[in-house]
Order: C-alpha cells, then structure tokens, then sequence
C-alpha cells in the first residue's frame, strides 16, 4: 500500500492550502481517511478523518476552517484550510485505515511520508 501526497508548502498567514492524498496497491476495502499532523517538539495530532460514510472528524484546533472530503472510487482524499495560522506549521501526515486483501484480512493502519506546511507571517 502506498500513501502519494500532494500539496503543502509555504503559505502566508491568513491564506488557504488543499492537500491531497491517493492510496494505491494492495487494497480490498477503505474504511476512514484523514490527516494528522506534527510540529516540532510536539505529538501527532488530529487534523481531520472521515469514515466510509463520509462522516467527518475535526480536531479543534482547526474546526470550523477545514473541510475534509474524500472520493471513495478514486481512493483520494482532500483537505481544504483556511485562515492559516502560524501554528498551523507543522508536517501533515495521510492516513488510511483498510484491509488490503478480502473480509479475511486484518484491518490496518497506513501513514504517509509527510509534507511539510509552513505558514509565515
């Protein structure tokens, strides 16, 4: 399975990002998609997940300013930010959790290598 991001970058405070992530290989079913993040000197965090029934999580650092979207036949998900924060800086991580071969399999965990987003002021 493999996790191809894009999007990220430098972006100026106040501005909006898309990041965009597609999943590829070995995969039977998709159940939730989303993105973490990692500034430095801190832990994972959630930024945003949504399940096969496109229901949407937001972490609270940035609800009601991101928008989650996923498209289930294409095997992507989306991202859309906006009035970005200098807190916002961080690398932003995709993640998928699916079964790569038939019911039988284990559910499992995928992450992304990570794109960094840097938001300046």
């Amino acid at each position: 399975v493999q996790l191809q991001a894009s999007g990220g970058g430098s972006v100026q405070a106040g501005g909006s990002l898309r990041l965009s992530c597609e999943a590829s290989g070995s995969i039977f079913s998709i159940d939730t998609m989303g993105w973490y993040r990692q500034s430095s000197g801190k832990e994972r965090e959630l930024v945003a997940t949504i399940d096969r029934a496109d229901v949407a999580y937001y972490g609270d650092s940035v609800k009601g300013r991101s928008t989650i979207s996923r498209d289930s036949a294409a095997k992507t998900v989306d991202l859309r930010m906006n009035s970005l924060k200098s807190e916002d800086t961080a690398v932003y991580y995709c993640y998928v959790r699916l079964r790569p071969n038939g019911w039988g399999t284990q559910i499992g965990d995928y992450w992304g290598q990570g794109t960094q987003v840097t938001v300046s002021s």
